[in-house]
């Protein structure tokens, strides 16, 4: 019975090790493939916010899920003549193709990947096809070409960046996140975005019910502060 319970424990230890020493290759080969902790240097460098000259600031939504909450967003939006980036999912899109027209009708669209997936751990081909798939949604409904790229989770590397750029995007990150989907109070939403607004400041933003109550309180708080509330391509001097 020793020798049995002695041989037990070294065939679990030596399996142990193998496994571990392949999860550590495994590691190795995708940081390798996918550059994941390599500095991104590239020609498209993402984008965290506008001209500092111009006392605007852009409202950005990045959809995927929360279309409960996005008529009232788009009439709080419009009651206030606001107008907003929405970075819409391609999958999202297709299951909604009605409320993504509503939006195109006021605001500007731009592309947020096909299944938000962890663009960081996907190879270039996949990215590709994330942005391309999703450009082609947006465009079967709104017949809008986007050119402005979200990267879910705000995650980017080498590849994601050379990939939307010569998909010919640029690559939008923020300089203000309200962390709505952490779901805070409406207050805190406010106070995150209000305490930190700065000229051609790009402010994250998603579809949750904080947001939608926080919202009008936010806008009126940056207009008494003498801010534009406009599109991504209007703080970056996109025509």
């Amino acid at each position: 019975m020793k020798i049995y319970y002695v041989r037990l424990n070294h065939i679990i230890r030596k399996t142990a090790i193998i496994l571990l020493i392949f999860l550590a290759a495994f590691m190795a080969f995708k940081i390798i493939q996918y550059n994941l902790f390599k500095p991104a240097v590239t020609n498209f460098d993402p984008i965290y916010q506008g001209s500092a000259q111009q006392k605007k600031m852009a409202l950005t939504c990045n959809v995927v899920w929360g279309e409960e909450y996005i008529p009232e967003m788009l009439k709080i939006l419009k009651k206030n003549n606001v107008k907003m980036t929405f970075f819409l999912g391609g999958e999202w899109v297709k299951g909604f193709p009605d409320l993504t027209k509503e939006i195109a009708k006021d605001h500007e669209l731009g592309n947020h990947s096909y299944s938000h997936p962890h663009p960081t751990f996907i190879s270039r081909e996949e990215n590709i096809d994330e942005i391309k798939r999703t450009e082609q949604e947006v465009y079967q409904v709104t017949k809008i070409k986007t050119r402005l790229y979200a990267p879910p989770y705000g995650e980017f590397n080498n590849t994601v960046l050379q990939t939307a750029g010569e998909s010919g995007y640029k690559t939008i990150l923020w300089s203000i996140d309200t962390r709505d989907w952490q779901r805070p109070s409406p207050d805190v939403v406010v106070k995150r975005v209000c305490d930190k607004a700065h000229n051609g400041a790009i402010v994250l933003m998603h579809p949750t019910e904080p947001t939608v109550a926080a919202l009008q309180v936010l806008i009126d708080d940056l207009k008494k502060k003498g801010y534009q509330l406009t599109t991504v391509s209007d703080v970056l001097g996109i025509k």
